[in-house]
């Protein structure tokens, strides 16, 4: 069996959608077992949100690529725990349990007596990680909230899109939940601490993780800028407030997207174009010059671009150290020869879903590499785990199964 950094681990997944289910997927990944708790009958919402995959027979499943994507190396559990005797089940769990992630809203479980001060009573050394909108305390702290929404509070979406003046102008969000991947990386980082923490003292502690924190973290220098001048970042499309040119630039057929850092990279680019004469364009000398004349430097640009191959261009100017990149739809991402190389695209054999391709993931470890497993189907660990970690009986899981619990 591969050798995984994290064996040793029991994670209690209290946690659906997306930013939650990403930290507990990564902590599987590195080999935790991770008990995934989910409503019977429906699961985490993520199972409904389609499109759905076609099992090892062809036929269509309740299998939808939203959950895949966050939910392979999991155990499924289906306990109500809002019966007393679910209830009893979790904390039987939780005892064994090093990790709780939940993401319900500020002080929801507390009435099913699942919060942190309820389980740290149970398991003082726990590590309980909340994810939530807007934080556990504060005037909206108890408000619903998805990534789209923090993505249009934090500023994000201010910054992205055309220039005002431009036809199509407006703000625009990433069709990519950023901000919930992002909370899901930082709540990854957050209990491995923790868990450093609890190696060294012995002590357990409750971690509170919010979108809103994370989306305004991940504003950087727009935010810093702000605080430090006043001025608002405004729309600059897919050009640069820093750099020129940086800008996604015509081919013959698609875009390339050129980003330049310094003036040193300039001249290569000059040099590759066979523009060396801009080289003596005092408009040009520098990058604090080009961002005044980015039109008239893009626009130079995009005449020679124009008549290139994407992939032809972004082989050449890459070899010659310029920083650059085709823009690829998906299709064309996942054959780019680097992610081939890096074998981004990985294949599992799910029993019900046959050869299951997923993206690997971005945990790179020398000793202990991540280890991929299919997702759980709705339910199916639950008996086995309740047999095996507490030692639940065939009369006791009768009497579980008569009352509706599992």
């Amino acid at each position: 069996m591969t050798p995984t950094i994290l064996p040793h681990i029991k994670v209690l997944d209290l946690s659906r959608v997306l930013a939650g289910p990403w930290c507990t997927q990564a902590l599987a990944d590195m080999g935790a077992e991770v008990f995934k708790i989910e409503r019977q009958g429906t699961g985490d919402e993520m199972r409904h949100s389609p499109p759905f995959l076609r099992g090892a027979d062809g036929q269509p499943t309740k299998d939808s690529t939203s959950y895949v994507c966050v939910n392979r190396g999991k155990r499924s559990l289906t306990i109500d725990f809002t019966q007393p005797a679910g209830q009893a089940l979790v904390h039987e769990l939780v005892r064994q349990c090093d990790v709780v992630v939940e993401n319900f809203k500020a002080g929801d479980l507390q009435r099913y007596r699942l919060d942190y001060e309820s389980l740290r009573a149970i398991n003082p050394s726990l590590v309980y990680c909340s994810i939530t909108g807007y934080g556990q305390d504060g005037p909206m702290a108890t408000l619903p909230g998805y990534d789209p929404v923090f993505q249009a509070i934090s500023g994000i979406m201010s910054t992205c899109g055309l220039p005002e003046g431009e036809p199509g102008a407006g703000p625009m969000r990433s069709m990519l939940p950023l901000v919930d991947v992002m909370t899901g990386m930082v709540a990854t980082s957050t209990v491995l601490a923790a868990l450093l923490h609890r190696e060294r003292t012995g002590e357990g502690q409750h971690l509170d993780i919010a979108l809103l924190d994370v989306a305004l973290a991940a504003s950087v220098h727009l935010g810093q800028t702000y605080l430090s001048t006043g001025r608002v970042p405004q729309r600059a499309g897919n050009g640069s407030l820093l750099f020129a040119p940086s800008n996604c630039f015509p081919c013959l057929e698609g875009h390339i997207l050129i980003q330049i850092g310094n003036d040193n990279q300039w001249q290569r680019l000059s040099k590759c174009l066979g523009r060396t004469d801009w080289l003596e364009n005092p408009h040009f000398a520098t990058n604090a010059e080009r961002m005044r004349h980015k039109a008239e430097v893009d626009g130079a640009v995009a005449e020679i671009t124009r008549t290139w191959d994407k992939q032809a261009l972004s082989q050449m100017l890459g070899e010659a150290g310029v920083p650059c990149g085709p823009v690829n739809d998906m299709a064309q991402a996942f054959e780019h020869p680097q992610v081939r190389h890096r074998g981004l695209r990985v294949e599992l054999d799910d029993p019900r879903l046959g050869k299951l391709p997923v993206i690997h993931s971005p945990f790179r470890f020398s000793r202990t590499p991540v280890v991929h497993r299919p997702p759980p189907a709705l339910g199916a660990d639950t008996e086995a785990v309740l047999r095996e970690h507490l030692r639940v009986d065939d009369t006791r899981w009768q009497a579980l199964q008569a009352a509706g619990v599992v």
